[in-house]
């Protein structure tokens, strides 16, 4: 006996394609498209992707894993913590008073602080450096502190990564030519009156 595979091809109304038998729900027939090329080169393209991901990483080990590359870092930030430790101030220090000095200053405060504290250190969302009114200390040796070491819970970031120590100074030293003078639009005083 002979089976006839020559069943009738069901074709849609409406585009002439070829229905697959057997695929209806809810009244809605799946047609048999071919799927698109850029969808196949896509998917051909992941393939490639993964293969080339696991050579990399787990066969060969040229690159390192995320947890690698994040311990490697770690451990560099580690190692370079005691240097950034090491920038002590002690209570001789006394602030510039050269122009030089406090130009670099001032250039060191226009291109870093002038975002919290203003031009002329009026106060924005930092306090204001122009009042007699300190919130960490009015002495020279306080504001060298706080900028090298920063007040995180005020949102005052630390600079003695970013600055050297002869910049934490010379900034200090310009902020310290600040107070007393009498810029607009002030912001109102915080912190204990200066002695």
């Amino acid at each position: 006996m002979e089976i006839n595979d020559k069943t009738p091809v069901e074709k849609d109304e409406l585009t002439g394609d070829k229905l697959l038998s057997g695929h209806e729900y809810d009244s809605i027939r799946e047609l048999d498209n071919r799927l698109p090329k850029w969808w196949l080169w896509l998917f051909i393209i992941t393939i490639l992707y993964a293969i080339v991901y696991l050579l990399v990483f787990d066969v060969f080990k040229v690159a390192p894993h995320q947890e690698q590359e994040y311990s490697r870092e770690m451990a560099l930030a580690a190692s370079m913590a005691p240097v950034q430790q090491a920038m002590v101030f002690d209570s001789t220090i006394i602030p510039m008073t050269d122009k030089a000095g406090l130009d670099a200053g001032k250039a060191v405060f226009d291109k870093n602080c002038v975002v919290c504290h203003k031009a002329q250190g009026q106060g924005l969302v930092g306090p204001n450096l122009t009042d007699n009114y300190s919130i960490h200390g009015c002495r020279y040796i306080d504001i060298t502190r706080v900028i090298a070491n920063g007040v995180p819970e005020k949102g005052m970031i630390s600079w003695r990564t970013q600055l050297s120590k002869d910049q934490i100074l010379q900034v200090s030293s310009y902020v310290m030519t600040l107070r007393g003078s009498n810029p607009p639009d002030p912001k109102a005083p915080q912190g204990d009156p200066c002695k």
